[in-house]
């Protein structure tokens, strides 16, 4: 075995390190009354990694009370490290309710002012948090990530993503723009994705999301706008439209399969970005790896809550 395969394999034992806030969940059940779960959109994306195969991490903060607890627990059972999520002693996590049409569009009601995720990179410990990122396989941010930290948080992040491009880490971006989560200063958001994209090599934005924040007029625009800041690869969701992979120079639309209607459309972007990343990962070409994407959203989508049921041991149920 030589030196580079020796690299390339101690590389791929490495997690994914997934960044950002997990929440108390609280979803509308089909008889009205609400379920409680735990879910955030780098955490399913982190769930869904792991269930593939791809070693993951989460990089958060979380309390010392019960719901913390449980948290970690239910990603230690998805085989995530947990490791990289530091403790606010007296503090407990943010919270979100879901309800959802009749077409299964989803809303979202949050209660996350005080979340200690919100302090991840201004809490002791940050360093070997950052420490972790720099040597990971991958880091996997979001828009709803990055609308959590203030300056002093977002300065640290964006050196962290440096670094670890300068030691040959991908940085993998979700625009998942929540205007709410920007208390409404467009401004500020555009600034902040703009230094975020500068630092990312592979981009899976939403094309509603970017048609709000920025006004891309088709998926088109909005892989021409991102690939300005250096981009290579960008994957633009556009729902039942499929999607538009932008990969080693080349363009191409990758529609959907079949033609669905969602009982819950909560987590489909997640759910897509761990398959196309996992698929990616392994050495699938883009277009495959967006056709994994699809089949695994369109499974989530007619499931309510973001992460399916986990599958059950083999033998398990049988006579």
């Amino acid at each position: 075995m030589t030196q580079d395969q020796r690299q390339q394999d101690g590389r791929t034992t490495r997690p994914v390190v997934c960044v950002g806030e997990v929440m108390v969940e609280l979803a509308r059940g089909e008889d009205g009354r609400f379920g409680l779960g735990y879910g955030g959109d780098t955490f399913n994306t982190a769930v869904y990694l792991a269930r593939a195969g791809i070693p993951a991490a989460y990089a958060s903060v979380l309390g010392d009370d019960g719901f913390s607890a449980a948290i970690r627990a239910v990603g230690a059972q998805e085989g995530i490290d947990m490791a990289p999520v530091l403790t606010a002693p007296g503090q407990a996590p943010g919270l979100y309710l879901i309800t959802t049409d009749a077409a299964g569009e989803r809303s979202f009601h949050y209660w996350r002012e005080t979340s200690p995720a919100r302090t991840l990179f201004e809490r002791e410990g940050w360093q070997e948090v950052a420490a972790r990122m720099v040597e990971a396989r991958a880091i996997y941010f979001s828009g709803i990530t990055l609308s959590l930290y203030g300056n002093a948080g977002l300065g640290r992040l964006l050196a962290t993503l440096e670094m670890a491009a300068a030691n040959g880490v991908p940085r993998i971006f979700d625009g998942n723009f929540r205007p709410r989560g920007w208390g409404g200063d467009v401004a500020r958001a555009r600034t902040v994705y703009a230094e975020a994209l500068k630092r990312t090599s592979l981009a899976l934005p939403t094309f509603e999301d970017e048609a709000l924040l920025w006004g891309d007029s088709s998926p088109a625009a909005t892989i021409e706008r991102i690939t300005t800041f250096g981009v290579r690869e960008v994957v633009v969701k556009a729902g039942a439209a499929g999607c538009l992979v932008h990969a080693e120079g080349n363009t191409v639309a990758i529609p959907v399969e079949q033609a669905l209607s969602p009982v819950d459309t909560t987590g489909a972007g997640d759910s897509f970005n761990a398959a196309y990343l996992a698929a990616r990962l392994d050495g699938a070409g883009a277009p495959a790896a967006a056709l994994a994407g699809h089949r695994l959203a369109a499974s989530v989508i007619m499931h309510r809550a973001p992460i399916l049921p986990r599958p059950a041991p083999a033998g398990v149920g049988r006579h």
